[in-house]
């Protein structure tokens, strides 16, 4: 088969449409998430009822065993949903759409951006801030006029059905590169943002990949499915947010995790991610670094990231602190994830890091 008449194969399938619960499936007094074998024949029966122009994509299902709270997930369900598209992937589907809550939402959408860089996979990651379904109509299920969810369903079978390659979070009529997005209010249907900065995020995907590219991609990945669920199940993400503290305060909770094996550890500064200075904390760091831990620097800003423009945030990077560039804090989660699970060594995982934000060019100079 030709590239071209791949391409026609991958974009002529259905969209592959991924439910894993949150508020989007949510119905009854009191709310609670729908069971799959209640909810997606009720929306397949909403879909076909609002299809009747034909204007709709067509539409599969995607098996999915892990349906629960998104607040609730975890690095071993994140790679659940990461094997669940590569085998569909594999098999020859190309657009999904994954509905799940808002809670974790952008740190899920930007962990799939990391694990599937490099290939031409085209998957939306949705959600709801209302149900979809009217619990004051008990007695059939129908679409609430009030709320977001019909819109950024729509939205987001309408961006899958264009086919472009890469992972992207679709809500509230916009939509974004995963790796940009954020969650900034906790119940106004505008809840998220992001940004499509030229060359931002740093990973990168193929506009058109040929099979014979497509397949050596899959072939990197396949070897190390074993391998990441293993790991998933120790990986540990940590996040120490400054305050108007003495600098011991951080120094004490950095010291408690130099014991554990080797994870990610967010530092979570003022500004642009100045951190308080003591020569205390400075060995900690140095010791974190030994022990195999990555640490990263971000900024408690929502936007802007870090630098190294101040005495008072430079000082990190002389004890191998990582910048977090422009990434937000979900993106910087993601990111430390998929390393640990990807690769073997503290090495290879720091390099892959610093090869990535050099791509950014936000690379912060040793003084």
């Amino acid at each position: 088969m030709s590239s071209s008449s791949a391409l026609s194969h991958y974009d002529s399938s259905p969209i592959q449409l991924i439910y894993a619960g949150g508020t989007f499936g949510s119905y009854g007094r009191p709310l609670e998430p729908l069971d799959a074998e209640v909810f997606l024949p009720a929306l397949q029966a909403l879909l076909s009822k609002h299809n009747q122009a034909g204007q709709l994509p067509a539409i599969s299902w995607l098996d999915n065993t892990l349906i629960k709270d998104s607040s609730q997930l975890t690095p071993k369900d994140f790679v659940h949903f990461y094997k669940l598209l590569l085998e569909a992937y594999t098999q020859g589907h190309r657009q999904f759409i994954l509905i799940t809550g808002t809670d974790t939402l952008s740190y899920l959408g930007a962990f799939l951006a990391e694990a599937f860089a490099g290939s031409d996979i085209c998957i939306v990651v949705t959600g709801s801030m209302r149900p979809l379904l009217d619990s004051d109509i008990l007695q059939t299920y129908s679409v609430d006029a009030s709320s977001d969810a019909w819109d950024n369903l729509s939205a987001s079978l309408r961006l899958a059905a264009a086919g472009e390659s890469g992972v992207k979070i679709s809500f509230g009529g916009e939509s974004w590169p995963a790796q940009t997005v954020q969650k900034i209010h906790s119940h106004d249907f505008m809840a998220f943002t992001g940004h499509s900065r030229a060359a931002y995020p740093a990973n990168s995907y193929i506009k058109t990949l040929p099979d014979t590219r497509r397949q050596h991609w899959l072939d990197d990945q396949q070897p190390l499915l074993n391998s990441i669920q293993t790991r998933a199940e120790q990986a540990d993400i940590h996040a120490l947010y400054c305050l108007p503290n003495d600098s011991e305060v951080v120094r004490l909770q950095l010291q408690a995790l130099l014991s554990r094996p080797a994870c990610g550890i967010i530092l979570l500064g003022f500004g642009a991610g100045n951190i308080p200075y003591s020569p205390a904390l400075a060995e900690s760091l140095q010791h974190a670094y030994e022990h195999g831990h990555m640490v990263v620097c971000a900024s408690q800003c929502p936007f802007g990231g870090v630098s190294d423009s101040y005495a008072a945030g430079s000082w990190q990077y002389d004890y191998q602190v990582l910048a977090g560039g422009r990434l937000t804090i979900p993106a910087i989660y993601a990111r430390l994830l998929w390393l640990l699970l990807r690769y073997d060594t503290p090495a290879r995982r720091r390099q892959r890091w610093i090869h990535n934000v050099n791509q950014m060019g936000t690379t912060i100079r040793k003084r």
